[in-house]
């Protein structure tokens, strides 16, 4: 990485290298910048026309920056409002998929320990709390994958999300890089091996290098530049769809390529971040099947199940990165006007039963709600809540819990 490379050059060459690095940067930028655009506008401009066809949703000179936000403090948690959700995420369009094949919250684990769902590939990873918030640290070039039954987990469509702690300074040099593997034991043998395909990850945007008809191809696009002094958490998303890959910083779409020439089995997370006192941790981390259209499931099953619609734990507030979700339906629903639902909320079997059904019926609320300001009539949309009673999995891993946790619309 060049902030590392730099620092053990004499004086004179660190000038050299850095403007030799920058000048190949923005050369790499310059080619790759009308590719990148000319393969979203179509996407973007599909959503805009769906989304503003009632002026239900802020124009781009309303919405606002997501790093114009004042960004919480680790411990810090805040209710988000479908109002300021659907405005600031309205054309955020990731989905993740239909069945989680890897969840941890950490809710489990000892402070101090380490994480007990993960396996150390090299480095040291250790189980920490920020606030009030249980996170896994990880210290500057250290690896960490997750234990799975099944040798070859990743399907040839999946999503992966997690959040991870940003630093106010030198944000360029602070970098999660997620590394793909074809399978076996490469996410061993081969960690530093540019075949993994890794993808770097900052503050400020990603890149990643990809292998097509023997040539390296790098893949970079930078995001909005946040205002120095800020940092704290942001939601990395990231799609793999038969070699397409999709990487979201928050709700800004950072990288859109067409094809990485691999098909993922085993993936990792690691962080490079050599500077003293930075704080380097994830928490919240999911990997998810992708599935069907959401037409094609109501036409064979006359519903669909989601579980991307997200809530903060015990609430019934959406959760922004639940806006990708919440948009796709919204087009659904405009592109199919006959279309009406009953949207029903479920929980896992935590907590009094009582409890949980009147959760999942405010969050079935919430959810009527949101699609109602995204120009969805309300009168095509019921509610109601189920709570634990309709479990599609056990209740006793995390992942079955996850699956537990999801909103259905059923056609009516």
């Amino acid at each position: 990485m060049a902030g590392f490379l730099i620092g053990s050059l004499p004086a004179e060459a660190q000038v050299f290298s850095k403007i030799a690095k920058k000048a190949e940067k923005a050369a790499e930028r310059a080619v790759l910048k009308k590719t990148d655009e000319k393969v979203t506008k179509e996407t973007n401009k599909a959503i805009d026309g769906v989304l503003n066809e009632d002026g239900t949703s802020a124009s781009p000179a309303d919405a606002s920056s997501p790093t114009s936000q004042p960004t919480a403090a680790p411990g810090e948690t805040s209710e988000t409002t479908v109002s300021s959700t659907a405005k600031t995420w309205s054309k955020y369009n990731f989905v993740p998929g239909d069945e989680i094949i890897f969840e941890d919250d950490l809710s489990r684990e000892e402070n101090g320990e380490f994480p007990s769902r993960w396996d150390l590939v090299t480095g040291t990873a250790e189980n920490a709390v920020l606030g009030d918030i249980k996170v896994i640290t990880l210290e500057n070039r250290s690896i960490i994958t997750p234990l799975i039954a099944k040798e070859n987990y990743l399907p040839e469509i999946f999503t992966l999300e997690f959040d991870a702690y940003f630093n106010d300074t030198y944000s360029h040099w602070q970098e999660y890089i997620i590394r793909f593997f074809p399978g076996d034991d490469s996410h061993v043998k081969a960690r530093e091996d540019l075949e993994t395909y890794p993808l770097h990850v900052n503050k400020n945007g990603a890149s990643i290098q990809s292998r097509v008809n023997k040539d390296m191809r790098k893949f970079e696009k930078l995001g909005p530049q946040p205002p120095d002094g800020t940092s704290g958490w942001k939601h990395i998303a990231v799609s793999y769809n038969q070699g397409a890959l999709k990487v979201f910083i928050d709700e800004e779409r950072v990288l859109n390529v067409p094809n990485i020439d691999l098909a993922p089995k085993v993936v990792s997370i690691g962080v490079q971040d050599a500077q003293q006192g930075h704080i380097k941790a994830i928490k919240n981390i999911r990997i998810a099947e992708g599935g069907k259209k959401l037409y094609d499931r109501i036409v064979a099953d006359g519903k669909f199940i989601t579980r991307g619609i997200l809530f903060d734990v015990n609430k019934a507030s959406l959760k922004p990165e639940s806006m990708g979700v919440l948009n796709e339906i919204a087009v659904l629903m405009k592109e199919h006007s006959d279309l009406k639902f009953s949207i029903e909320g479920h929980t896992d079997s935590d907590g009094e039963d009582t409890h949980n059904v009147q959760l999942s019926e405010q969050r079935a609320i919430a959810v009527k709600e949101a699609l109602a300001e995204l120009g969805i009539d309300s009168s095509r949309m019921q509610t109601k809540g189920m709570g634990e009673a309709v479990p599609v999995s056990d209740n006793t891993s995390p992942e079955g819990k996850a699956n537990n946790r999801r909103v259905e619309f059923v056609k009516i």
